[in-house]
Order: structure tokens, then sequence, then C-alpha cells
């Protein structure tokens, strides 16, 4: 039976991993940081006690700028496995707080490696990466040999994290590989990240509970899958020979715009476009009220219009492909959020 250590247990991916490798028999940790607010929404289904140790899922604290925690944490787990998916994942939030950024999603990763490296041991490391990296894109779709051009505190913090895990296979002959996931979601999606917001909102507005959606680029394009999918991409790369930095995507992109016509249109609501820029808005066809608007607060600093993968590594190594496409993905997201709310 194997043994790993998630990082980022509590978000979305973190909880889906965690479900996928208990089916697989694994024993799963699950680093979780101490924060004086209830935030085990994703995992309350496997009925955990923040403090109880069941014999195969066990919660344990830490901090991704920790060294000594990290150190001591590989040193008693003893881990098979280390998927690292903790983070400061806001791309927008990452322009107001750059330093904490770096910290988290830059030298985390290093810290965890040195543990590796330092405990001898033969430890598999997967580090979440992100299309991000790609930024104002060089070439379209984006494939593993694309040139990185990263637009945002985020991307470029996970930048050093995919080339210092590089360096460490190369120097120290680590097991350590980068998912160069394209964007996924999910119900479990954090309600900040613009899909999860717009489902929450759709919602709140056919319940009468809100008046109107706030966005920024309705024009951004992105890659959509879904999240449950993805974890088995991750534990993929894992169970290869040789580790290698993989692509996972769809190999579609859709708009911000797209994505909001079919949450409304799923909850029965046709959106018409009026007006230009800041003063666009969508309407509801039938009444013409105005649901959908623009504030520029939504404006990232530096923009990312287009995000495109090629996925085809992933199918000849991996033998994955992603099976829930846009549209389905979309229902899926509203179906949950107009029963929760």
């Amino acid at each position: 039976m194997k043994t790993a250590l998630i990082t980022g247990i509590t978000g979305q991916d973190g909880s889906y991993l965690a479900d996928f490798l208990l089916e697989k028999g694994y024993t799963v940790y699950g680093l979780r940081r101490r924060i004086s607010t209830y935030n085990l929404e994703n995992i309350a289904h496997l009925q955990v006690d923040p403090h109880a140790r069941t014999e195969s899922f066990k919660l344990v604290y830490g901090d991704l700028s920790d060294s000594s925690n990290i150190n001591r944490l590989i040193d008693q787990i003893k881990p098979d496995e280390i998927y690292n998916l903790a983070a400061q994942s806001h791309v927008r939030v990452s322009f107001d707080v750059p330093e904490y950024t770096a910290d988290i999603d830059a030298l985390g990763p290093l810290r965890i490696l040195e543990a590796i490296r330092e405990s001898k041991t033969s430890i598999r490391f997967y580090q979440a990466s992100t299309s991000e990296l790609y930024g104002d894109v060089l070439e379209t779709p984006q494939t593993e040999k694309t040139p990185f051009n990263p637009q945002s505190p985020y991307a470029i913090a996970k930048h050093y994290a995919f080339q210092i895990v590089k360096n460490y296979r190369e120097a120290y002959h680590l097991y350590a590989c980068n998912g160069i996931l394209f964007n996924h979601e999910s119900p479990r999606r954090g309600t900040s990240f613009v899909t999860r917001k717009i489902t929450t909102s759709v919602a709140r507005i056919v319940r009468n509970k809100q008046d109107c959606l706030y966005l920024g680029n309705l024009d951004a394009k992105r890659d959509w899958g879904y999240a449950p999918e993805y974890v088995e991409a991750m534990w993929l790369m894992l169970q290869q020979d040789e580790p290698e930095d993989i692509v996972i995507g769809t190999g579609e992109t859709h708009s911000v715009r797209e994505f909001v016509e079919h949450a409304f249109a799923y909850a029965g609501i046709d959106i018409a476009w009026e007006g230009k820029g800041i003063d666009e808005r969508g309407v509801d066809k039938k009444n013409g009220k105005s649901l959908v608007r623009i504030d520029p607060y939504y404006y990232r600093p530096t923009e990312v219009d287009l995000l495109l993968s090629d996925p085809s590594l992933a199918r000849k190594k991996l033998g994955w492909s992603s099976k829930i496409r846009f549209k389905a993905l979309v229902e899926i997201m509203m179906q949950h959020d107009l029963g929760r709310i």
C-alpha cells in the first residue's frame, strides 16, 4: 500500500485527488494550514474531524513557508508520493499580494524539493504547474515546447517553480515532474474564481437573492476541463518509468462570455449583449433587465487573452484525455449551485 502527502488538501484539486487515491487504496495525508475558520467543506464527505486519525486519511498541520515543518513531516510520514497542490492560486489577487504569492508558489516547491533531496529517499514529486505560464502566448495551441511568457506575479512564481523542479530532476536525479494543467473547474471550485462566481451568481439571480453579476474581461478565452478528470492525470504522471513535464487540457477554448451565456441558458434565461467596453451589459431578452455588468476592478493589469492546449503527449504517454466537455461542465456546476442556493 502506498502513502501520499497532498498539500492544498482543502482545495478543489486536493480534495478530488484525495478521493481518487483513497479509492486506489492509498494512505493519504493532507496538509492544511492552521486558520481560525472552518475550511473543510471540500473534504467534509470524508467525515473528517480535524483532530481525528483514521486508518487511511489523516490531516496534518503545516505551511509551505515553514521548511522545518516540511522536513519533519516528510521524515515522519515517509510518503511514496508528494503532490504539491498548495498555492496562492488567484491570478488577479497575485497583483495585490505579490510577495506572499512568490513565497508560497515559488519557494514553497523549492522547500519540498530540498526536503526530499535531504531525505535521500525515492519519493516521487508532482508539482502543480499552470497554463498561465504561457501568458501572452507566442504560439497556439500551446505544447510542452511552447516558450513561456508569464504575465502576472502568480505565473512568474509558478515559472520559478517549474524551472526549479526541472533543475532538481536533472541535478539530483529526483523523480519530479510538472503537470502543466489548463483551467479545470468543478462544483468544488472556490467562489472567487470566475467560473464558480458565474454559476453561483446566476443561481442567486434565479433565486432572487442577487440582482446582477459583475465581471471583467468577457472575451478572455480559456481551455476549461473538469477537475476530477485532471487529478487522474496527476496520478498517472507519477506512475511512469521516467518523470516528464506534460500538458493537460481539453484542446478546446471558450470565452468567459460563452460561459455566462451557457450558465444563464441552463437556468432558462437568454442573454443579449448591449453596449461596448466597460459600458457593455448582458440583459434578459424577455424583460430587458440588466443581469451582467462590467467592473473595471476585475481587469488584470496585464491580460492573458487566449489559452489553448495541445494535449497530444498526455494521450500518447499517459493514455489520458478529457471526457467532460465545456457545455457539460457548465451544466454540472449550474446543477450543483441551483440545488445549493
